[in-house]
């Protein structure tokens, strides 16, 4: 009588220890995906706010540019350098480089001293030598009268002007241009959100592969 009571209590009790077990396991499974997807959101929630200030930041390049060369000081000029900026992107860029570092043409930044002046930021001598063409250059192709645009004015040729000096006087290296900055920028944000992307993927494979393990140990 004694050992059947014990049998019958021990049946009786093993369901209740069972069932705790399994709330357990399963209280555990929920909260270890609830942390799961807490920690995907919070890589993801900062990635694409970064991607939406990036963007924003790069989608107007050009205007941040213009407003850091005229805080960099007015060239000795009648010229608008900001206006120069401008006219130099569809009038000059294509020989001299969208960033004055040169291409078919001589660079204008640092300006290349072609030998036939003591002081190539000269006004004088710029004025002349956009207004009337260069030629018989070593390593570089004719430049026209006004590089082929007679349709400057004389005031766009100062212009322009001031803005070669301009960008002279700024130490450091050659600013990349609005076009190029903009490229840059989104290409950098597309890698370090795919970076974040992979990252957070193996973090949730991970958490996945914990949980299963600790159901597997449990329903043993």
């Amino acid at each position: 009588m004694g050992s059947g009571r014990c049998a019958t209590a021990s049946r009786a009790t093993r369901p209740k220890a069972s069932g705790h077990h399994v709330r357990t396991v399963s209280s555990g499974s929920l909260k270890a995906r609830a942390s799961t997807w807490a920690v995907v959101a919070a890589f993801l929630v900062p990635a694409f706010i970064g991607v939406g200030a990036v963007t924003a930041i790069a989608a107007s390049p050009a205007s941040s540019a213009s407003s850091a060369s005229s805080a960099s000081g007015a060239a000795a000029q009648t010229g608008d350098p900001a206006h120069g900026q401008t006219l130099y992107g569809p009038n000059c860029s294509t020989c001299h480089g969208s960033g004055l570092g040169g291409g078919i043409g001589p660079p204008l930044r640092p300006i290349k001293n072609l030998g036939d002046t003591k002081d190539p930021l000269d006004p004088t001598y710029l004025h002349d030598t956009i207004t009337n063409g260069k030629s018989g250059l070593a390593g570089y192709a004719t430049m026209p009268p006004k590089g082929g645009h007679p349709e400057l004015t004389d005031q766009d040729v100062n212009d322009l002007i001031a803005y070669i000096i301009q960008q002279n006087k700024i130490k450091g290296p050659v600013p990349l241009s609005g076009e190029e900055l903009a490229r840059s920028t989104v290409t950098w944000v597309t890698v370090g959100v795919l970076v974040m992307l992979v990252l957070t993927y193996l973090l949730a494979r991970y958490n996945m592969r914990w949980v299963a393990r600790k159901n597997t140990r449990y329903r043993r």
